[in-house]
Parts: C-alpha cells; structure tokens; sequence
C-alpha cells in the first residue's frame, strides 16, 4: 500500500438517543464494539469502530445521544465528547429514526458544523409498512439544511449500508491508515469487558433501576486464551444495591453470565468472571468519580 492509493476518515455518528447510533457502527463493522439497549443513556463514552476495505479505512466515531432533558455532570460530560468529537472528522452521519423527528433532533441538526458534509441516515426505515410515506417525510427533514446525502437504512436488518459507505466514500481523505487491517475498535479489551457489563445491568433490569450505574474493571489478567476478570458495579443507593442483587443473587448472576458469554464471543477465549455491587453515592454529579471512571 502507497500513500498515494490509501485513504482514511473520520466519521462521527451522531443524533438523539435512542436512534440506533451504536447499532449501526456495530453492524457496519461487522462486530459488536459499542454496548446498545433502549435507556438513553446506553453510550457514554467516544468509540472508534473500524472498517477496513482494501485501501480505505472508515473509522467511525459512535458518540453519546446528545443529552437535552438531565444536567448532572455525567451528562455535560457526554455532551463534551458530542460537540468534541465534531471537530476533527471528514463527514457526519446524523441519524434519525424513519417518520420521527421532534425538538430533540432540532437540536441534534442546530450542533452539526456547517463546513463538514452531513449525511442524513434515516434509521429503522423497515418499520415502515408502507414505503410511499418515506417520501414526505424525506422532503420534510431535507428542507431544513443541505445534506450531502440521504440515506434510509435499517441498520439492524443490515439494509443498505453499502449504500451508506458509498455515500462515505468521497470524503475519505488521501493517506495512511492510522489502525491495522484487522483492527476493530482503539477501545482495549478491559475497556469492552466493562461496556459489556454495563449494557447487561441496563437490559436485565429494565426501567427499574436508575441511570447511576456504573462499572469498574478492579483486576484484569490474561492467561493464555483465559481472562481472568474482577468488576465492580456501581450504584447510587442500597436499594439499587438490592434491586440488582435480586433474589438470592439470581439477578446478578444472569447478568454476569451474558455479559460473561458476550466476552467470551468478543475476545475469542474463556472468561472467569467475577461481579460485585458497590454504593457510590451520588458518583455521576462529582467530577472527580467521573475523572476516575475515564469519562471525557
């Protein structure tokens, strides 16, 4: 490969929570980097997700559903990283769910830059019984700013995400690739392990517990192909602490069983997982909990 035939970019994936951001970066790389579940509050942290297709490499940058209705310094934070992570990419994929577009894309669309290509990726488009309403609504959203291109996609159900690559294509830029071909992700593996966590307390608990979790990775060691690992979740009240213990331990212990099974698929290997529960009260308003926990 020559400077002259690789090209790079950055792409940021942005919208609303809830839109199916991480669901697409996972499907368009083919492999399962950033955690999803319906809370709003599912992605916390910027994540690479990497595609490499011969001399090109798409480096899509998931960020966090840019959070209007909370103010606790956990969500300013995920905020930072929203408008931080605008700064420095070739394209934009601002993504909407199909037939639905309230005051919270509105001010999604008002943060996008205006010298950077945005194309608008209109989401879950399978869940439309009838196709003929798309039209409207694309000329509806279409009217409020250019966009270079619109593309409606259903990124679970895989459908026409080559489609959206092609829209990428153009903006990639000339030069190296910064990751290795078989790179997935510039998150380590104790990084995915603890996401992987998390996203299990938020599907195996539902609207029961709030959204002050959080995980901590205490030990992480590899032996070979086994993976010893040690984490903490992190909780707000001791209620929650009960909450997500459950009856004689059986909530904790699915919980860490498919984020153990989850693991075990992602880092091709056997994971000894241990999981305790730990009060941290009041840990998503206190910026030093928040330095500590590797939020940006």
């Amino acid at each position: 490969m020559t400077e002259n035939t690789a090209r790079t970019g950055f792409i940021a994936i942005v919208g609303r929570p809830n839109v199916g951001k991480s669901t697409l970066l996972n499907h368009l790389i083919g492999q399962k980097v950033s955690i999803t579940s319906r809370k709003a509050q599912t992605t916390r942290h910027r994540i690479h997700g990497i595609l490499t297709e011969g001399a090109e490499q798409f480096v899509f940058v998931d960020t966090p559903g840019f959070q209007t209705r909370h103010t606790n310094a956990l969500n300013r934070s995920m905020n930072r990283v929203v408008t931080g992570s605008l700064r420095d990419v070739h394209a934009v994929l601002f993504v909407i769910e199909a037939r639905h577009f309230d005051e919270r894309d509105q001010q999604v669309l008002e943060l996008l830059p205006q010298d950077r290509p945005i194309i608008l990726v209109i989401n879950k488009a399978d869940l439309m019984k009838d196709k003929a309403e798309l039209l409207p609504f694309i000329e509806q959203v279409s009217a409020l700013r250019p966009f270079a291109a619109i593309v409606p996609v259903s990124a679970r159900q895989d459908k026409q995400l080559d489609t959206l690559l092609d829209a990428v294509r153009p903006y990639l830029a000339a030069g190296e690739h910064l990751y290795a071909e078989d790179d997935i992700t510039d998150r380590n593996e104790r990084f995915l392990a603890a996401e992987l966590l998390r996203e299990k307390v938020f599907r195996f608990t539902g609207e029961e517990l709030p959204y002050s979790v959080s995980v901590v990775i205490e030990q992480f060691q590899q032996e070979g192909k086994l993976r010893r690992i040690h984490a903490a979740i992190l909780v707000d009240k001791e209620a929650h602490k009960i909450m997500l213990i459950g009856h004689k331990g059986e909530k904790l212990k699915e919980i860490a069983t498919q984020a153990r099974l989850d693991m075990e698929k992602l880092f091709d290997g056997k994971v000894f997982l241990e999981v305790f529960v730990k009060v941290r009260s009041g840990w998503a308003d206190s910026a030093h909990m928040l330095k500590t926990l590797g939020y940006e």
